[in-house]
């Protein structure tokens, strides 16, 4: 039998071709979790430079509220997470209704270990009105699973003052109305440690799709940083 290479029929290269091309879409998801298909997202607030390459960044101050259990939970309950932060009260018949579904949106699209660094926290600016027992019965209606959305409550000065200057969401830094709350539609996004790195139109399913990509990046970073730690 001869084992001399005779070149391939027309039909067998335009069917390596079809393969080929088939295979484009597979090579482009692999690369879409390269470090290079993630921006580089920005710090929010203020930042100070401490030497060539050494700069400080804002972040989130700690706090101390109650969530929808009666529980304390506090800065301590999000060490290393992610976070997902907006600002609603249950009687609101606006802006409300609709960031509160979206954000249910954004905890079923992230129903999945990928996301198991992720937290959403929902802050009432009604808190005389919205007691556990009421954001319970809230969350219940949303179908929030209780492990990565919280709602919280406690003193509306404090609140407000988180708000404004914790999340920076109205008031400017020197401002002497810290504890006067401006309702926003705004989700802020918080990486793992505790710097804000982007505001998003919680009303706005647009807006809604950047901030679930922007999460995957901040999860990549995080995992990037993760892996260049001494001994991991």
């Amino acid at each position: 039998m001869s084992t001399e290479l005779r070149p391939a029929g027309k039909g067998k290269k335009i069917a390596l071709l079809l393969v080929l091309l088939a295979g484009i879409p597979g090579v482009v998801f692999l690369f879409r979790d390269s470090k290079s298909y993630y921006t580089q997202l920005p710090y929010l607030g203020e930042r100070e430079a401490n030497a060539p390459g050494d700069t400080s960044y804002f972040t989130v101050p700690p706090f101390h509220f109650i969530d929808e259990d009666g529980k304390p939970f506090t800065d301590q309950d999000v060490r290393g997470k992610v976070l997902i932060v907006d600002f609603f009260f249950t009687r609101c018949t606006s802006i409300c209704p609709k960031m509160s579904v979206q954000m249910q949106q954004l905890q079923l699209q992230m129903d999945d270990p990928a996301f198991k660094d992720v937290l959403f926290l929902s802050h009432t600016v009604d808190p005389d009105h919205d007691t556990p027992t009421v954001l319970k019965a809230y969350a219940t209606r949303l179908e929030a699973d209780p492990k990565r959305w919280k709602f919280l409550t406690g003193n509306a000065a404090d609140i407000y003052r988180q708000g404004n200057l914790g999340y920076l969401l109205s008031a400017g830094a020197d401002s002497s109305n810290a504890e006067d709350f401006v309702h926003s539609p705004q989700f802020v996004l918080v990486d793992a440690q505790r710097h804000i790195r982007g505001m998003y139109d919680g009303t706005n399913t647009e807006a809604m799709r950047s901030l679930l990509t922007d999460v995957k990046a901040l999860l990549h970073e995080s995992r990037g940083r993760a892996a260049k730690k001494p001994g991991s």
